[in-house]
């Protein structure tokens, strides 16, 4: 599962990646005609990467001019801070709170476009219950984990009442979990809900947070207002391509893509692949369950997001929130 970022952390990272006695690591050389991009993902290989695999795999970068070499993320893994360094061309950003923290603190970075439209963030409860909705978990204990209390238990306070003590400690095991049917907890409409089936027996209540209007984006795609400006060409043609190589990896044949993402993170295994990419479909997360433009965005969906987080006060309401995106490159 990909593991929110601390922002507070990934700020500091930035103060200290663009000091002046920082030294950039020189870009690996791309075959003639072709632009290096190299692009850093939040966490270990998996299912919701997928189409940026299957675009490597099937060459729908190599044909547009671009050498893509895709870095897993991980626990250590900081993505911001990369592209800060110098040490990637683009990154991945996991949610819009992300993002305009960045532009909060003035980091010359933009989200180019977002490849998922609904973020996969899901509650989970023990059936038979009570909890048929979100709104049933009023008092209830739910784990979370840090970042996601600056996320989107934001928007479950503003939209539900819900408070502070109710919070919990998830640690990423579903142990205390299955050992409280009164507890729920947070996970991944791809991951957790699999998982839980699979090893603790039991088909939990999985409810998505995005179909009840929580409006962040997520698996956006962030670049540089240096490469923004130098080469808008190369920023194009990836978001082009990505949203090919996701066209092809949830419609076509995935296998491709799966082929390198098994590569690159040996602990995957095809049937979580599988499971992962039929919710990505079943779910609509990926292209909002229309198959149109994938990789839009709007600025009505960013001015309800940032309203959204201002009125619960994360943001002041005078932040241009807008520095955070641009929709130059965007379907």
């Amino acid at each position: 599962m990909k593991i929110f970022r601390n922002l507070a952390l990934a700020v500091a990272a930035l103060v200290c990646a663009c000091s002046p006695g920082q030294q950039k690591a020189e870009a690996p050389k791309a075959a003639e005609g072709q632009t290096t991009i190299r692009f850093a993902t939040d966490w270990r290989a998996q299912a919701e990467h997928g189409g940026f695999y299957q675009a490597v795999a099937t060459g729908e970068y190599a044909k547009r001019g671009l050498d893509v070499r895709i870095l897993q993320g991980g626990p250590g893994v900081n993505v911001p801070q990369l592209l800060a360094a110098g040490q990637v061309e683009m990154g991945m950003g996991s949610n819009s709170f992300i993002v305009v923290n960045l532009a909060q603190e003035k980091v010359p970075v933009k989200a180019v476009a977002a490849f998922m439209q609904k973020d996969p963030q899901v509650l989970i409860a023990h059936e038979g219950t009570g909890v048929n909705s979100i709104a049933d978990l009023k008092g209830r204990p739910i784990l979370l984990s840090d970042a996601s209390i600056n996320a989107f238990w934001v928007w479950l306070k503003a939209k539900y009442g819900f408070t502070d003590d109710q919070v919990r400690k998830y640690a990423f095991s579903p142990a205390p979990f299955l050992a409280d049917k009164r507890v729920a907890q947070q996970g991944y409409v791809t991951s957790e809900p699999y998982t839980l089936e699979k090893e603790g027996g039991i088909k939990p209540k999985v409810m998505l947070l995005a179909d009840e209007g929580y409006p962040s984006y997520a698996t956006m795609v962030l670049a540089t207002d240096k490469l923004i400006a130098e080469n808008p060409q190369a920023v194009k043609a990836f978001v082009e391509a990505s949203a090919a190589g996701w066209r092809s990896y949830l419609y076509g044949d995935p296998k491709p893509g799966d082929a390198l993402i098994l590569k690159d993170n040996p602990e995957m295994t095809q049937d979580v692949l599988d499971q992962a990419r039929e919710k990505l479909k079943s779910y609509g997360i990926v292209d909002g369950g229309d198959q149109a433009a994938i990789g839009r965005m709007t600025d009505a969906r960013w001015a309800e997001f940032f309203n959204m987080a201002a009125k619960e006060r994360v943001y002041p309401a005078d932040l241009d929130y807008k520095q955070a995106y641009t929709l130059q490159f965007a379907p």
